[in-house]
């Protein structure tokens, strides 16, 4: 992949960026907005969230589940445990031990601990969370368990949170009074806050109890469910108003193996039902492998169908379509085998939208949720390519197709914008009559930039286009070192103006990867970073923010002599009119190191007087937000008045303004 290429010169900006000059300035460009036709409609759907379990995303990031390895279900049983009073003494003379159980009376959850108590030497059993425990003073935490005290010799277990020098943060109890499995739960208030706190458990008494599903969760979860969401991290998806979520992924999808690769029809029902699994980014990079990394499907396909109904976005799941990951293994079912491959896409479909007397349409209802999920769109496949995915998608499309006519089905052009992979896939699918393709671009910011006019030559014809991953790389893809600079945003939303632009090919579009761990990442960049406490946008996130909440009904022209605006003078703009508001919402991105003063003549609509002007900007191309400062890269709003048919705006120097006009 070839390295960003840097712009050069960049200085500070000169003056208030953005500010309404007077009639007198001389103009750098003449612009004209045509408001008096739309172009094409502006699809709900334009701007969407792509989501992926890489980074953490799921369990230790967006599933607030705060243990780790909550039933003892990993490959290594006891990883994320410790037991700091146990392991130097003979047995005879330990405080105590856990002993895995493993039984086959459970299909799913297969393991329990035995925990021996010995003696009163104080047996701890230690929770290192994910990269430890986020705690805030003052705030609930909800203890549960399960738990068999089967001679009834164990009168109490302790719950303490407590921080890395073993002071308390909280504490509650527990009396387990059951020789069976029973459920008992406390809750925690902390009087601290600790990022890496831990869960530490003890015991009064001597002999053995069986514990399993010690699971906990804050109390002040999305829209306060229990066993729910992390609230800052929906708050900001919520925030972006996006048109749909995409889930669960990604190349988790299709998994390195066949074995390995998402299924759904494990990820609902009960929670503690839903089997566990490696996660397939465990392993995957040597820079930052995560042997720690594992599904617990707490967050499954329910949650993210309740997740995409919560933040007002149609629900995207992608299926596997019988090929694990090409980059890994490649291993493919049996044209012969895959009947239950697309038996699984059926009843999806099935559980989303199903009455209560379909079989899955029952299962939805049992799991609190009797309406349909509204599913409109489903997609086969990750980003596979070759003649083994085109014959594996007929017959997907053909059985969708048969059952379910009015579902939209998005097939996939592979990883890469171009090459051979790429031409193959589009020639056959257009062959096919595919409605929806779906792109993939990670390349460098100059590619982003020279790119705007991509789908300027599309068949319009052909298959609609599902721009379902990009993200500019300041370095190069799969890099490290990549960052979310303010160069790779402003040159997205360069890019984005092409993708507006042509809203009558785009249908949708999504940046990609979503979420990641400080701690625990293993790709970059993303564009919503988080810690145990706390979560910040990116540069990236501000972009995908304006553009989305400031999409518009309908595209309208932009010109300068006559011709879009796709990078005269490093200039790119895009126009869109809101038949709701009765605004027309014009987007200029300024990649040069100069500001530039335009003029634009509004033609086709008189300007009501009033109207925002929000600008997104920074000096320099590599500065970033951060934990230290969130909002180093921020959209500022001023407002204006403005009269008749033109106007005089100033883009400033590497910045992203948006101009909302009033009309008459």
């Amino acid at each position: 992949m070839n390295h960003s290429c840097k712009i050069k010169g960049a200085s500070k900006i000169i003056g208030a960026l953005g500010l309404l000059m007077s009639a007198a300035s001389v103009y750098a460009l003449d612009l004209e907005v045509d408001a008096s036709k739309s172009l094409t409609k502006i699809q709900p759907t334009m701007y969407g969230i792509f989501f992926e379990d890489i980074n953490f995303a799921a369990d230790g990031g967006l599933y607030a589940e705060m243990v780790k390895n909550r039933s003892f279900e990993f490959d290594t049983r006891m990883m994320g445990w410790k037991e700091p009073n146990s392991s130097t003494q003979s047995f005879n003379e330990q405080s105590g031990i856990a002993n895995i159980i493993h039984t086959s009376d459970n299909k799913t959850n297969k393991n329990f601990a035995r925990i021996t108590i010995n003696n009163d030497k104080g047996y701890e059993l230690i929770n290192e969370g994910f990269r430890g425990m986020g705690v805030k003073k003052g705030e609930k935490y909800n203890l549960s368990l399960k738990a068999a005290n089967h001679a009834g010799d164990i009168k109490k277990i302790r719950v303490q949170l407590i921080d890395k020098d073993k002071k308390v943060l909280a504490e509650a109890s527990i009396s387990p009074n059951s020789p069976q499995w029973k459920n008992y739960s406390a809750q925690l208030t902390a009087n601290a806050t600790e990022a890496k706190a831990q869960l530490k458990l003890s015991f009064e008494g001597k002999g053995d109890i069986d514990l399993d599903m010690i699971s906990l969760f804050p109390e002040d979860t999305w829209k306060n469910r229990k066993g729910g969401l992390r609230k800052d991290l929906v708050q900001l998806l919520y925030d972006l108003k996006p048109g749909f979520l995409r889930f669960p992924g990604g190349c988790i999808v299709e998994g390195r193996t066949l074995a390995e690769r998402y299924q759904w029809k494990k990820t609902v029902g009960n929670v503690e039902d839903r089997e566990s699994m490696i996660n397939r980014w465990n392993k995957e990079f040597a820079h930052k492998p995560a042997p720690d990394y594992f599904q617990s499907f707490g967050l499954g396909f329910f949650e993210y169908f309740q997740l995409a109904e919560d933040i007002g976005a149609s629900p995207l799941p992608i299926l596997s379509c019988g090929i694990a990951c090409q980059f890994n293994t490649g291993e493919l079912v049996p044209l012969a085998e895959l009947d239950p491959y697309v038996q699984d896409a059926l009843d999806l479909i099935e559980f989303a939208n199903g009455d209560l007397t379909t079989p899955w349409g029952k299962v939805r209802a049992d799991m609190g949720h009797p309406k349909p999920f509204n599913l409109k769109m489903i997609g086969v496949g990750n980003e596979q390519w070759g003649y083994q995915y085109i014959e594996r998608f007929k017959v997907f499309q053909a059985a969708i197709k048969a059952k379910y006519p009015e579902i939209k089905i998005v097939s996939g052009a592979g990883p890469f914008p171009e090459g051979p992979h790429f031409d193959y896939a589009q020639a056959e699918l257009k062959k096919l009559n595919a409605e929806l393709v779906d792109e993939h671009y990670y390349k460098d910011p100059k590619w982003f930039r020279e790119n705007v006019t991509r789908y300027d030559n599309y068949d319009r014809s052909g298959p609609k286009i599902f721009a379902g991953e990009f993200a500019a790389q300041s370095v190069a893809t799969v890099s490290p070192d990549n960052k979310n600079n303010w160069e790779t945003a402003f040159s997205e939303a360069a890019f984005m103006t092409g993708l507006e632009r042509n809203a009558d090919v785009v249908y949708l579009t999504s940046y990609a990867p979503l979420l990641a761990h400080v701690d625990a990442w293993q790709w970059t960049p993303d564009l919503i970073w988080f810690n145990n406490l706390e979560s910040y946008g990116s540069a990236n996130y501000y972009v995908q923010k304006l553009f989305s909440n400031n999409k518009g009904t309908d595209l309208i022209a932009i010109t300068n002599q006559g011709k879009p605006v796709t990078g005269q003078s490093n200039l790119f703009a895009t126009a869109t009119k809101d038949e709701n508001t009765q605004e027309v919402i014009i987007k200029l991105v300024n990649t040069d190191s100069k500001p530039q003063t335009l003029s634009i003549n509004i033609k086709g609509a008189q300007l009501k007087g009033s109207g925002t002007l929000t600008k997104l900007t920074s000096a320099n191309l590599d500065d970033l937000n951060s934990f230290e400062k969130p909002k180093n890269i921020y959209p500022v709003d001023t407002k204006f008045n403005a009269k008749g048919d033109k106007l005089s705006v100033e883009a400033g120097a590497y910045s992203v303004n948006v101009l909302k006009l009033k009309v008459k």
